[in-house]
Formats: structure tokens, C-alpha cells, sequence
């Protein structure tokens, strides 16, 4: 492969893993992203560290988990601090750039209190979760913590679309039959084309930005985190993309009515909300979800557009490539809208990537059923790139026995972990529990899922005789010993080491067994020391 190696880790925001083809969609046909399939390793048993966007994203460029990082909700900033992937890959000449969204909010608190300028380099990687922002744009937000969209907005004024906040003015309205604006966020409109030319939407416009990056990086080793806006809401897409799908490519929801008659207060709390009970009505799933289909549809032709580029300057022969998603979507399974417990359409995701080293030749076209983590990118990164391993920091694990070995591996983890604050949710409310009790963890093994759910019964699945998660077992007596079981998993996960991060195991190892120098304890006398150390108690330093 050469010297120079680069990554390109391309997260799709909200798309869930079973919308892509290659993942058995049997409408939605995306040739491009299963074309990189064929060419590495497909993830069957993906799984994000938390169902929402900020806290998922900042486990995912940590490297680890939300209980360690602590920005456990959308909005909460990732501290002064915290060492993030741009950090570790910035160490070994790698540069690490963001185009598109990270949903991270800095610490300016911790800056100011450490006397950091924002504006300064150290300033700017501390607000960008390490990256350098070569295109951050976190859309979805006017400007604001998130930082707006400014430059995608003055790319669509240098076009010739001069409107005030022309992203969702342009590129996420619509057009009424009398010519009048209709706004994407209202779900009625979501059948509408986006007033937009499809070339200037959003996907192609960052897909370029990431080829542009490519090409000015020439020789310089890099990571390009491409991270796309979309499938997430607002649900509208310009023509042709509009068009391509219709009410009876809806595939028909996964829920039941026992789950209604289901008393969990967490869960009830959650079928209660407006985005649920909206969710629930067929009428918005049709008018949803064809256009949800064709915003994917227009990810997988721009997939198409940057590997035909990377092919052409024979970037895929030192490139190692990661598509994947943040999160999923209910869309109405299981009484759900957006993505806030932990049933699979909302926490498993799609993962594909491709290793073009030789040693991955084996398994290549291949699919993978173990339980593999978001945070298990980061280490896969940087070993990839040749950097050292820090297991004190990175609770993930690197992804090359998968990559490499057609053969399961001898050891591998036993359990998948994510974690939920929903404090600033409106199921707290419908509950009325105090904000310190509103987490959910969820752990899962090769045939159980169970969700705790602090100051109530966990819920429980048996994904061997019930797939779909229809029935909760969490009350069940006769599920109390798996109950049991992973409860206790949770609790020795949370006892590890996982804020030790200042001190490596090789440190660690050399300082075991001694005392630091010139401090003598236990001692009784000279001769002790003697025999000790082999020199005079004198002659001591």
C-alpha cells in the first residue's frame, strides 16, 4: 500500500441499518454502498453507544462510552480535555478533518476557566471534538451553539439562491400548487420535492467537499470524517428523489397490540409523546418514509460519485473506508417516532468497511454476526495508521481479527452497551421522576436484550423466539435468572477502569512493586536495606 494511509469514515445521520439493499430492504435498492460491502466486511450486529446524536457522536469520536465522556445528551458539552480520536491521530502526521456535522457543543466554561482562546489552535481542536473543520455544518439548527450552516448557506447564495436561511428556506421547503412556500419541517409535506436543484442540496454539496479535501491533501496521511445530514428529519428531498418511492414501497410497521398493553412507566411515558403518537398514524408513515427512502437513495448515488473519484486516483489502494450511521429511526415501529429507547430499529446500525490491506483479502463480500461498538471505529483507526494502542483511553476495540480472519475469533465480547439520559425529555414529565434517575442502559448478548431502567423493572426480549421485540419479559418469573445475569453484566461494566486515562498500562507495570525515589518504607535496618538493594545504606540515591 505505500507509506501514506488515509481513512474515510462516512456517517450517515438517522439512517437505520436495515434501509440499504445489501441489509435485505427489499424496495430500496443501493448498489453503490453494496458495492462496498463487496469489497470488506458488513456488520450484521452493529450497535451505537447511546440513540441519539450528540452523546452517540461523542462516544464515537472518543472512543469511549457515555458514562466515561459524560456529554450524555444533545447539547452537553464534551469537556476541556476529554482526548478524542483528531487528538490521538494528530500524534502520529495524520490530519484529521470534519466535513459535515459532529453535534458537538464545546466547553467554553472549561476554556475560559483554562485560559483557552477559541479562536486559537488548540482552541479550535477543543471545539471541534479534535478535528479540523475543513466543512462543519451540523445543519438542522439556525445559527447558534451548533454553529448554524453559514457557509452552506453562502454556497447557495453564490448559486443564485439569495433567500434569508436559504437551508430551510431552499433546501428544506417545498412548493404548494399555488407556488407558495411550504415549510419540510411541517411532516404534511414531506411528499413535496425540495425547492431545490438536486445538484445544490445538501448530500452532493458535502460529498464534493470531501473529494475537495481529498485532493488538496495530496501525500499528507489523513482521516475524512464525512458526516451527512441526512436521512434526518426534515423528511423532504429534492426531484427526482421525491418521486422515486411511493405508499405501497412502505414496508408495513413491527408492532403489536400487546406492546400497547404494555405498563412499563419509561416506555408508556415514551408511547405518550407527540412524535410517538404521530408516528403511530399510517397516514404519516406514507407520506414520511417514501421520502425518507429517497433521501437514502440520493446518499447511495453520491456514494456512487466519490467511489468512482477515489477509484480514478487509486485512493482505494491505501484507503480504509467505514459507512455507517449515528443512530436509526423508528418510523412508527413498535408505536415509536425518532430514535429514544433502544429496540433495534433505533440502536443497531449499519456498518461496512472496507481494509485495503492484503491481510483482509479473506474476508472480503463477507457479513459478520459478533457484537461490535461505535467506539470500536476509533481504535481501528488508529492502529490502522500505525499508532500506538491506548487501551487506558479507548474502551473500544480494534476491528482487524474481523477484518482479517474469515475464522471467529478465540475471544471477542460477550455483551453490546448503550446508555440513555433522557433528563430533558418529555417522558420525564409524563413520569415526573427527577432528573438523576432518567438513564437507561442497555446490554445485550447473542439472544437477550434487556433495558435498566433506574427506579423501575428492566424490560427484557428474547431476540431467539421474538426478533421483532414485540414482547417484554421484564416482569416474567421465569426470565429472573437472565434478568439476573445481565444486570450483573452491567454492573461489571461499570466497575472497570474508565477515567484512568493519564496513566498507561506500561507506566503502570513500572511503577508496580516499588516505592518513588528515595522514599524507604518498612525498613528496619541497614543491613535490611543491604540486602535489598545490593549497596550500602550510605550510598543510597
Amino acid at each position: 500500500m505505500g507509506d501514506v494511509r488515509n481513512v474515510l469514515w462516512i456517517m450517515c445521520d438517522q439512517l437505520r441499518w436495515d434501509y440499504l439493499s445489501c441489509y435485505g430492504h427489499p424496495h430500496l435498492h443501493t448498489p453503490n454502498i453494496d458495492r462496498l460491502a463487496a469489497r470488506g466486511v458488513r456488520f450484521d450486529r452493529a450497535y451505537v453507544q447511546s440513540p441519539f446524536c450528540g452523546p452517540s457522536r461523542m462516544s464515537a469520536y472518543t472512543g469511549r462510552y457515555c458514562r466515561s465522556h459524560g456529554a450524555t445528551w444533545n447539547g452537553f458539552p464534551l469537556r476541556v480535555g476529554e482526548p478524542t480520536l483528531g487528538d490521538h491521530l494528530r500524534k502520529v502526521g495524520v490530519v484529521p478533518a470534519i466535513v459535515g456535522k459532529t453535534h458537538m457543543v464545546a466547553d467554553t466554561e472549561g476554556m475560559e476557566w483554562l485560559g483557552i482562546d477559541p479562536g486559537s489552535t488548540i482552541g479550535v481542536h477543543v471545539s471541534e471534538c479534535g478535528f479540523e473543520p475543513w466543512e462543519r455544518d451540523d445543519g438542522l439548527h439556525p445559527p447558534g451553539p451548533y454553529g448554524g450552516h453559514p457557509r452552506y448557506d453562502e454556497y447557495l447564495r453564490s448559486v443564485g439562491i439569495d433567500r434569508d436561511d436559504p437551508w430551510d428556506t431552499a433546501a428544506n421547503s417545498g412548493r404548494g400548487d399555488d407556488g407558495e412556500l411550504l415549510s419540510g419541517w411541517l411532516l404534511k409535506y414531506s411528499h413535496l420535492p425540495a425547492d431545490i436543484p438536486e445538484e445544490h442540496s445538501e448530500t452532493p454539496y458535502m460529498t464534493r467537499r470531501a473529494m475537495a479535501f481529498m485532493e488538496e491533501m495530496g501525500d499528507r496521511p489523513w482521516l475524512c470524517h464525512l458526516s451527512l445530514i441526512k436521512p434526518h428529519w426534515p423528511y423532504i428531498v429534492p426531484a427526482p428523489y421525491h418521486a422515486m418511492y411511493r405508499p405501497e414501497h412502505v414496508l408495513p410497521p413491527v408492532r403489536s397490540q400487546a406492546e400497547l398493553e404494555n405498563d412499563h412507566p419509561v416506555y408508556k411515558a415514551y408511547r405518550e409523546s407527540r412524535i410517538c403518537r404521530s408516528f403511530s398514524r399510517d397516514a404519516v408513515r406514507e407520506r414520511v418514509i417514501p421520502a425518507y427512502m429517497g433521501l437514502i437513495k440520493q446518499i447511495d448515488d453520491q456514494m456512487g460519485v466519490l467511489f468512482d473519484f477515489m477509484e480514478k486516483r487509486g485512493l482505494f489502494g491505501n484507503t480504509m473506508i467505514a459507512f455507517t450511521s449515528d443512530h436509526g429511526d423508528y418510523l412508527g415501529d413498535h408505536w415509536m417516532g425518532e430514535k429514544d429507547l433502544f429496540h433495534d430499529p433505533s440502536v443497531r446500525v449499519p456498518l461496512i468497511v472496507y481494509d485495503p490491506r492484503p491481510e483482509a483479502d479473506a474476508t472480503r463480500g463477507t457479513a459478520r454476526d459478533e457484537l461490535v461498538e461505535m467506539i470500536d471505529l476509533a481504535p481501528t483507526f488508529l492502529a490502522f495508521q500505525g499508532a500506538p494502542p491506548k487501551p487506558h483511553i479507548l474502551e473500544g476495540r480494534d476491528l482487524a481479527p474481523l477484518l482479517h480472519d474469515s475464522a471467529p475469533p478465540a475471544r471477542w465480547r460477550r455483551y453490546a452497551i448503550s446508555e440513555y439520559d433522557y433528563a430533558t425529555r418529555e417522558a420525564r414529565q409524563i413520569i415526573g421522576n427527577d432528573q438523576k434517575d432518567a438513564r437507561l442502559i442497555m446490554v445485550r448478548d447473542a439472544r437477550w436484550k434487556l433495558i435498566f431502567a433506574e427506579g423501575f423493572r428492566s424490560m427484557l426480549f428474547d431476540l431467539e423466539t421474538d426478533p421483532d421485540e414485540l414482547t417484554d419479559l421484564g416482569a416474567d418469573p421465569a426470565t429472573a435468572d437472565v434478568r439476573e445475569r445481565l444486570e450483573a453484566a452491567i454492573f461489571a461494566w461499570a466497575r472497570q477502569h474508565h477515567n484512568r486515562i493519564t496513566m498507561p498500562p506500561d507506566a503502570i507495570e513500572r511503577m508496580t512493586g516499588g516505592e518513588p525515589p528515595g522514599v524507604l518504607i518498612g525498613f528496619w535496618d541497614e543491613s535490611e536495606y543491604e540486602a535489598t538493594f545490593g549497596r550500602p545504606f550510605s550510598e543510597r540515591g
